[in-house]
């Protein structure tokens, strides 16, 4: 019966491929034209724009082309100090939010997972989830009145116990943290709604077994729930770490010239380099030499994703 119906599956597929690809198309047309906007969307938002890639092996000064310089602009990258600060933030700040992104995430959605009544258990969804539509500048307001060393509500704490008022988002050695905190706050909710959905598929009838032969709650959790849900989990992580350099916003807002040697990011280097300095053909190079190492990053997991399920994610 399974031969037969491998064969059936096979002939099918043969007598697709058969099929000119305008048939195809006219077959699949609305299909197609449901996705010709996105189609549309990332051709002009996303793939025109590469051209300006060039740029980066320039001089491309604020009246346009000077000279042809090859890797001159990555030399002076490599070169400048502001540059491997710049660098060495980026990596810090994005690989401690990627890992504290996959633990609050996983860990929120296996304790909501465990809620009983279904009603608290979806208005816990939607509070968690609420925080990603605000903007960061709304945000960063917010947080900014909460943190103020003057009447702020974590300082008014602070001076209650005898403390004196910190100035969180001045000062070097809490800014890091302070923003880290306020990330989670603000995107774990997004991630943990995708693990949530993961863990509706899992199937009770282990669970139940596993009860029966005595296991624990924290071993059920270990040898059913994460290796079923490992693939989801692994989307969730190429999808954070495909934008894990993409710190723009986020770190603007908070940002200010006291806490710059922590706060300054690649592509906060790229608006200062590019749009207040003028000099396109070192921003352009300096964005591009992000875009680089993102994709290998991303490739990188992926091969990984291979070795580990035999199955890559992209």
């Amino acid at each position: 019966m399974a031969q037969i119906t491998n064969a059936s599956v096979v002939k099918e597929k043969t007598k697709t491929n058969k099929k000119s690809l305008k048939t195809r198309i006219y077959e699949y047309r609305y299909f197609y034209l449901m996705f010709f906007p996105v189609f549309l969307a990332f051709l002009v938002f996303h793939y025109i724009p590469m051209v300006g890639i060039s740029i980066a092996f320039f001089d491309w000064g604020l009246f346009g082309i000077n000279e042809f310089v090859g890797f001159d602009n990555f030399a002076t990258l490599f070169q400048s100090t502001a540059f491997i600060r710049a660098f060495g933030n980026t990596l810090t700040i994005s690989v401690a939010n990627l890992i504290l992104n996959m633990i609050c995430t996983v860990g929120l959605a296996l304790l909501i997972d465990e809620l009983t009544g279904l009603n608290f258990k979806k208005l816990t969804q939607t509070v968690i989830y609420m925080p990603h539509f605000l903007s960061w500048v709304v945000v960063a307001s917010v947080f900014a009145l909460i943190l103020s060393p003057q009447d702020g509500m974590v300082n008014k704490v602070i001076e209650l116990f005898g403390g004196k008022p910190i100035y969180f988002l001045a000062d070097t050695n809490w800014w890091t943290p302070i923003w880290l905190f306020i990330s989670r706050w603000k995107d774990t909710g997004w991630g943990t709604i995708i693990i949530i959905a993961a863990l509706s598929g899992v199937d009770p009838s282990m669970h139940e077994a596993a009860v029966i032969d005595g296991a624990t709650r924290l071993q059920r959790v270990l040898r059913i729930t994460l290796p079923t849900i490992k693939n989801t989990i692994l989307v969730v992580f190429v999808l954070e770490l495909a934008k894990v350099l993409n710190l723009f916003d986020s770190i603007w807002v908070f940002q200010n010239a006291m806490v710059l040697d922590k706060a300054d990011v690649l592509q906060t280097y790229v608006y200062r380099v590019g749009v207040e300095g003028s000099d396109y053909g070192l921003a352009t190079a300096a964005g591009l030499f992000k875009s680089v190492i993102a994709v290998i990053l991303v490739l990188g997991t992926n091969k990984i994703s291979k070795k580990v399920n035999g199955e890559g994610i992209i």
